[in-house]
């Protein structure tokens, strides 16, 4: 295979020799006829979406090995090399489970007719009493563009109903719109492969060496070619303890930060003029916006010492080009939108939107977080990232999809207000398919008592997750490379999923069972797909012309290319890998400014809560952990949560590191081991995610969501900790509890502020 280089790095073309190692690169047909053989395919976890190869032995998945694709270069992260191990695990569900004897009943085995015709019956029942949108579909983005996409016409279509979501709304959201808002679309405007050419980094609440290794890779080729890494973090996280700069932000206070570097940058004559007068409008009323944020006053208000916000501002004003990339850090956040715009505010302010290495990205978390949001899965979008509320969308789409445009479901609920919906019995029944709400939900008591509101919960899943224990009607599903279709990764890129095995026992393919359902319904019209590639052909059909265009991507170009770009609106388009060149996408071909005010997180420190609470991932988990947790090697360096707290703040309390602690917040608490470490804020705790049930963190984080697209606020929230025993005990946190506790020894203030300011100035 020879990627077209034209469209990823110049001076290098991307050449494997799939014969090299002595195993043929097959499909699955062939493959499960030979003694051994390589499947191309990616990896099944984050968004970088890394290509690898699955190596099939006697019809199993029996192995992983590289695979040189253009943004991972044959790197895996230690989650990508053993997520073969899902395959074949013995915890895997092969058979539908109903909860027989009511909701104090247990999950015993049953067919797939007894299955379908117990959910079908209690939706008629649902629907004939209570309406079509008393039935719902809460989905995710973990899945192939074709299942996301099927998930979305599953719902209008054959349920009728309004009521679809996602997972990316608790991940995503913000980010979406906020780039929609300031660009008029939503993608990272930029491949991975420009990384290299940027003179500065600002890093902005991401954890980007843990949560996305791979993606390591190409910053440190731009520290190699003497870029500057400044990050914005509550915590020294690894990639911190590289940078040029840190800045410890307390958690929910960004703004303040981002707004006087704005504020220092216009001080300093370093925004792009031309640009801005030429490219963007808004100017006038964002410049009087940062003007009272000077770095004594963002010091006030977020406790990142004055002189290293002003180092920040020289080191990131100077370089050209100069990227933003930020994640759930900010974007967690009953402010979250308005944090990734005060991003894009930098990135416009110094014209470097559509340069080669410069601008600002996103980092998406899920597997197919970019893919998820663009077909038609989202409770306010169709395909094609068009908009359900416009009549041109909504035509084009019911001609697609072959029904009556009055038939189409008008918005309905994002996913943290379904849960609303189903406490107070709007929401008779709900179908969940790769989500975890019960882990990954916030006030997850509150998401209890809603999920055993309804009758039935059905789910759909290889795990027996923290939600399917609590399901009335539990369906298998397939792992990722028991199936193929596409995905779209963090940079925009379409890649192909390649299909290396079956579904164990009697468990089926997600798609199948839609169809299915769709049939068993009575709604088949539109559902008697035969392959994958059906689903991908009537998809790309169905974006033809929208905002996400992927009708010019076939499966044979992806190969072809080492993946395609969207927009890409013909088969003779070779794709977008870099945006806004010379326009952007709003009408006048203008990006725009939004002058951004500070404000709090919903819930702030104070009184019995005296602490910050943040939580976020480690490097050895993914999401809920269903499928991490189960994967021997990387439960063993992580098997349990822990907090994290200052020596400074645990020091008073009678704390010490590997001691029982009880945290609580105004919901609730919890009880896990503490890690004294000098590498987070005195007044900050943090607590990994990944965990369920008793070790859920989600027990104690704020419901509060942001008012526009409904994303939680994880990232911030009131806090107290106290020893719950006097006797400490084995912390049983593995090669883990070193990435922290090895950090430098300086307490907050840090005494290297000077010293960072000062070479900053150089700048």
């Amino acid at each position: 295979m020879t990627v077209n280089k034209d469209f990823f790095q110049p001076d290098r073309d991307f050449n494997y020799d799939f014969q090299s190692a002595g195993k043929p690169e097959v499909g699955w047909q062939a493959a499960s006829q030979l003694p051994e053989a390589l499947v191309p395919t990616h990896c099944a976890f984050c968004g970088v979406q890394c290509g690898m190869y699955l190596r099939v032995s006697d019809g199993r998945v029996t192995g992983v090995e590289p695979r040189d694709y253009p943004h991972n270069q044959g790197k895996l992260c230690p989650k990508g090399v053993v997520a073969y191990q899902q395959v074949h695990h013995p915890e895997r569900l092969t058979t539908p489970l109903i909860r027989r004897g009511g909701k104090g009943g247990r999950l015993e085995p049953a067919t797939w007719d007894e299955a379908y015709e117990a959910i079908v019956r209690a939706w008629h029942d649902i629907q004939a009493k209570h309406g079509k949108d008393a039935v719902a579909i809460y989905s995710g983005s973990s899945m192939t563009n074709e299942k996301c996409y099927l998930m979305g016409k599953f719902a209008r279509v054959a349920l009728q109903t309004r009521h679809i979501d996602y997972n990316g709304r608790l991940c995503m959201s913000s980010a979406a719109y906020g780039y929609a808002k300031a660009f008029g679309l939503d993608r990272c405007p930029l491949p991975m492969t420009d990384i290299p050419h940027a003179k500065c980094i600002l890093v902005v609440g991401s954890n980007v060496a843990e949560c996305f290794p791979i993606l390591m890779h190409w910053i440190w080729q731009a520290r190699d070619n003497g870029a500057k890494l400044i990050v914005l973090d509550p915590r020294e996280t690894p990639i911190a303890r590289t940078a040029d700069l840190w800045l410890p932000v307390k958690p929910g206070t960004d703004i303040a930060v981002l707004n006087a570097i704005m504020r220092q940058l216009i001080l300093d004559d370093r925004v792009d003029e031309a640009f801005i007068r030429d490219r963007t409008n808004g100017w006038e009323a964002t410049k009087a916006m940062v003007e009272p944020f000077t770095p004594e006053e963002a010091e006030r208000l977020s406790g990142v010492p004055a002189e290293r916000i002003l180092a920040a501002a020289r080191l990131y004003g100077q370089a050209d080009p100069s990227l933003i990339m930020h994640a759930r850090g900010i974007e967690h956040s009953t402010h979250g939108v308005n944090n990734v715009l005060a991003c894009i505010n930098l990135a416009l302010a110094r014209g470097q939107v559509g340069k080669l290495g410069g601008g600002s990205m996103t980092i998406t978390g899920q597997g197919n977080g970019q893919g998820g949001r663009e077909v038609g899965q989202k409770a306010n979008q169709l395909p094609g990232y068009r908009h359900i509320t416009l009549p041109e969308d909504r035509a084009y789409v019911a001609k697609v999809w072959g029904i009556p445009v009055d038939e189409l479901p008008w918005e309905g609920a994002a996913a943290t207000e379904m849960v609303r919906l189903m406490a107070e019995g709007e929401i008779k029944s709900c179908l969940v398919a790769c989500s975890n709400l019960m882990v990954s939900l916030p006030d997850n008591a509150v998401v209890q008592r809603a999920l055993a509101n309804l009758d039935p919960l059905v789910v759909v899943d290889f795990f027996m997750s923290e939600t399917a224990e609590l399901a009335d009607i539990v369906l298998p599903g397939s792992v990722w490379c028991e199936d193929e279709g596409t995905t779209t990764n963090l940079e925009g890129r379409v890649v192909k999923i390649n299909r290396a095995a079956d579904p164990p026992g009697a468990a089926k393919r997600d798609w199948e069972i839609l169809c299915d359902l769709a049939k068993r319904l009575g709604r088949p019209h539109g559902f008697g797909f035969r392959s994958v590639s059906e689903i991908w052909d009537e998809l790309r059909l169905a974006s033809k012309g929208g905002v996400s265009d992927y009708y010019g991507i076939t499966w044979e170009k992806i190969d072809r290319q080492g993946g395609v770009f969207w927009p890409c609106p013909t088969e003779d388009h070779p794709g977008t890998p870099r945006l806004f060149t010379e326009r952007f996408a709003h009408p006048d071909g203008r990006a725009k400014f939004f002058a951004i005010p500070f404000a709090p997180a919903a819930e702030e420190p104070g009184g019995d809560y005296p602490f910050r609470l943040t939580s976020g991932r480690v490097v050895y988990h993914y999401l809920s952990g269903t499928q991490t947790r189960r994967l021997g090697f990387l439960n063993s360096q992580a098997p349990e949560p822990w907090v994290e707290i200052h020596p400074q703040a645990a020091g008073p309390l009678g704390i010490q590191s590997e001691d029982m602690v009880r945290v609580r917040t105004p919901r609730g608490s919890m009880e896990l081991k503490a890690l004294v470490t000098p590498t987070i804020r005195p007044d900050t705790l943090f607590i990994p995610f990944h965990y369920g049930h008793a070790q859920a963190v989600n027990q104690l984080t704020n419901p509060a969501v942001e008012p526009s697209v409904k994303i939680p606020e994880y990232k911030a929230c009131a806090a107290t900790v106290e020893r719950v025993d006097s006797a400490p005990r084995a912390l049983n946190l593995g090669p883990q509890a070193n990435l922290t506790a090895q950090s430098s020894p300086e307490m907050f203030p840090y005494a290297s502020g000077e010293e960072q300011a000062e070479e900053g100035k150089m700048y």
